[in-house]
């Protein structure tokens, strides 16, 4: 291909801060799903998609979802729009608008101009009702126990709010294997990794897999002031000793890239006078190696039995959520964004992992699926003053455009 396809910088950002009025906080983003402001950004969404020549609708979970007019094989581009409650402005969205602005920029060059790209505003990929809800129905996997039993914070029923959306009869989009082919997805790094190495773009190798549990220590409550040390069964004071030994067996077994994280903890009856008959850890660890994973868990594990043998408060550990596998990106994919990378950005670029989930990883499952990052200032994401500069963000849509259309490209001559 001798002509590629130009983003423009201007409509780009334009449309970026756009939809980072519906919600605003501040310099942050208050858009959880399925809210008001956040259905409110989706028609708005879905007309910007009508705008650029796109087939649009929000569809009956709230995804929004862009088809191109084009004959297939197609890429779909996208990302989500909803955010955490205390959101920044980039986090998914930058994703999506990339979407539209790489379907504009593909349609109004002359050599790409027939290729085919789909654009989509995946719904709660944050998990305000259900993780990944969005994809997971587009991948035709199973939501209906999620419709009936997943609810917000304020105990509304994800159906309910789809009812109130004015979305429970309207169809779901789903993958058309036959000519959707492959996924795209640009998202800031929402780390510090890029930043502090000067680079621009980071070429997703695998999407970390995710184990979660809770580890309950149970001792016996009693009188602070009166209780010997020596004869106290503190349930406290064993969780704090036992996160030493999780941080020493896990440094063994870690890479660079490994990260373990006790995100919570609770003490019963948590007052000053009273040594905690039980406590509870909150653990989770992450790794894109699913062997380095399970052996992880097999060291938690042995930590607990060995804990037991050894005192009088007793350790159990409960498995929280199902775990999550690494998911690889696809090489070919990879390869496209690489070479992009090198063209727009001369030695800008660099192989990394998303330690971060992604709706990339739910359908990485069904089609080849790849990942674009570009920096977070000062690696900040899930907050308020979450940013990343301008001509990042315009750097990448390049890349991106550049990657889309190489991998067009490609499936069209697979399909030959």
């Amino acid at each position: 291909m001798h002509d590629f396809p130009r983003v423009n910088p201007v409509r780009l950002l334009d449309d970026l801060k756009t939809l980072r009025r519906f919600g605003a906080n501040g310099t942050g983003v208050v858009r959880l799903s399925l809210s008001p402001v956040d259905i409110e950004a989706r028609r708005w969404l879905a007309a910007r998609m009508t705008d650029a020549g796109l087939d649009a609708t929000v569809d009956g979970v709230g995804t929004v979802f862009g088809r191109s007019r084009k004959s297939g094989p197609a890429l779909v581009i996208g990302s989500h729009t909803d955010t955490q409650p205390t959101g920044g402005w980039l986090d998914g969205a930058l994703g999506v608008i990339y979407g539209l602005e790489i379907a504009r920029a593909l349609d109004e060059c002359v050599a790409t101009h027939d290729f085919a790209v789909d654009v989509a505003s995946w719904i709660d990929e944050e998990g305000t009702f259900s993780s990944f809800l969005g994809s997971r129905s587009f991948t035709r996997e199973a939501i209906d126990t999620s419709l009936q039993h997943a609810r917000n914070r304020e105990g509304l029923v994800l159906g309910d709010a789809l009812t109130q959306a004015g979305l429970s009869n309207v169809p779901r989009v789903t993958l058309d294997r036959a000519r959707q082919r492959a996924y795209l997805e640009p998202h800031i790094e929402q780390g510090g990794r890029l930043e502090s190495s000067g680079k621009s773009i980071g070429v997703v190798t695998t999407i970390v897999g995710i184990r979660e549990f809770q580890v309950r220590f149970t001792g016996q409550r009693n009188h602070a002031g009166t209780t010997p040390m020596a004869i106290r069964r503190d349930a406290g004071a064993a969780l704090v000793a036992f996160i030493a030994r999780i941080d020493s067996a896990f440094a063994q077994l870690a890479d660079a890239d490994t990260v373990w994280t006790v995100g919570r903890i609770d003490l019963d009856p948590g007052s000053f006078s009273v040594v905690p008959g039980k406590a509870d850890m909150f653990l989770q660890f992450r790794d894109g190696n699913a062997g380095r994973l399970h052996a992880m868990e097999r060291a938690l594990i042995t930590l607990v039995d060995e804990w037991n043998a050894q005192h009088a408060v007793r350790a159990e550990l409960i498995a929280c959520d199902g775990p999550e596998e690494p998911v690889v990106m696809d090489p070919a994919l990879q390869e496209h964004i690489a070479r992009a990378a090198e063209a727009v950005a001369p030695g800008e670029w660099v192989h990394m992992p998303s330690g971060a989930s992604h709706d990339a990883q739910v359908i990485g499952h069904h089609i080849p699926a790849c990942m674009l990052f570009v920096p977070s200032i000062g690696g900040v994401s899930h907050d308020f003053i979450e940013d990343t500069a301008d001509a990042h963000i315009v750097l990448g849509c390049e890349v991106a455009a550049r990657a889309a259309a190489g991998i067009v490209e490609a499936l069209r001559c697979e399909a030959l």
